[in-house]
């Protein structure tokens, strides 16, 4: 068998593994921070009708700037952020996923580096990498916050054409505030000088946070942007839809890079129909939060360090060996993940059955770490 390393790749991605996380067949799966409940049936009958109409037409491309789905989505960040965005300011593609490769196509590449806060969405430095952008890790502080003052002082040290801030962060939960994101906004234009660095605010779990949408920032600032998706609060995970907000001239910069009809009109017609069942599919986002606390609460009733967060999943430690507490887990029917961050572990929001299940096996795993412990 020749393996990768045999193959002419390029350097960079030599050594590399490939982005995921254990799919296993286990009565709990709380490991990837989907929306643990299933689309309403009323949705599903008018995603059907939706695609059927589309069916009609799949001899023919779809609308390659998919407007409509723009103008959507639009309406839906206006209505949900008090801040007025019109549709020349949206952007959607395969999951922000594509959003942010589409951007690191524009903006990174060969001779560019982008930096984020590790630890951090991980798909931001492979994609980074895939892109042939360097990857530049900056500053977290101990309890998992960017400090702005070591934060600017990385991006004047390094200079990256492209900053990725995570409010929520994944893995940790934390949000950014929103002075502190100007702050390294104004520190990345004042680095590069000239048209100043393009900065990332990736919002992906932006509707479970008890702060407001730092979406109201991108006004006068041309090179700051919004990233959203539709796989967490619209518990569309399999859609595959995410989009972003930002000055028309950041649009355009992508659709000189994007592939021709990237969007399906299967896709397009899905979305259209999930964003007709917005407030119903919302419904669920306040349940998922009550549970997110709930389950803060409990962990730390336990004994457990927990990450405050403002997302749809909680890191909780600490653990001697976060591996095996994985696995112990994982013994009691329960699959969490494990991100690399040294003693600590972190779980999805689940149903308040799944949630249950997870406080009942961690409460039996701590106290089985702690006994070996002794």
């Amino acid at each position: 068998m020749t393996s990768i390393d045999e193959l002419p790749i390029r350097e960079e991605l030599r050594g590399k593994r490939p982005y995921g996380a254990p799919q296993l067949d286990v009565p709990v799966r709380l490991n990837t921070n989907e929306n643990p409940y299933p689309v309403p049936e009323a949705l599903v009958r008018r995603i059907a009708e939706r695609v059927s109409d589309a069916a009609r037409t799949l001899n023919r491309y779809p609308d390659r700037d998919a407007v409509v789905l723009r103008t959507q989505l639009a309406a839906y960040l206006t209505r949900t952020s008090g801040h007025e965005v019109g549709p020349t300011q949206v952007w959607a593609a395969n999951g922000s996923n594509e959003v942010i490769q589409q951007l690191l196509q524009a903006f990174g590449g060969p001779g560019r580096a982008a930096l984020g806060f590790d630890p951090t969405y991980s798909m931001h430095a492979l994609i980074s990498r895939g892109t042939g952008t360097r990857w530049i890790s900056g500053p977290r502080t101990e309890d998992f916050t960017v400090d702005t003052d070591a934060a600017v002082a990385a991006i004047h040290e390094h200079r990256p054409e492209v900053l990725f801030i995570c409010s929520p962060n994944n893995p940790t939960g934390t949000a950014v505030a929103p002075e502190t994101v100007l702050a390294l906004y104004e520190a990345a234009q004042a680095a590069k000088g000239g048209r100043g660095a393009l900065v990332v605010v990736d919002e992906a779990y932006a509707e479970f946070s008890h702060r407001p949408s730092l979406l109201p920032l991108i006004e006068g600032r041309p090179t700051l942007v919004i990233t959203r998706t539709m796989s967490k609060a619209f518990g569309a995970a399999g859609l595959r839809l995410g989009y972003l907000a930002a000055d028309p001239a950041v649009v355009g910069a992508v659709q000189l890079v994007r592939l021709p009809y990237h969007l399906s009109a299967v896709t397009q017609a899905t979305a259209h129909a999930a964003l007709e069942f917005t407030e119903p599919l919302l419904a669920y986002v306040a349940e998922l939060k009550a549970e997110r606390d709930r389950l803060v609460t409990e962990l730390r009733a336990i004994g457990c360090e927990v990450t405050d967060s403002d997302a749809n999943f909680v890191q909780f430690g600490r653990f001697e060996d976060a591996q095996a507490a994985w696995r112990r887990l994982l013994d009691h029917g329960v699959l969490v993940r494990d991100n690399g961050v040294p003693g600590r572990l972190r779980v999805s929001t689940g149903t308040r059955s799944e949630n249950d299940a997870f406080l009942d096996a961690i409460r039996a795993v701590w106290k089985e770490t702690k006994e070996i412990s002794q």
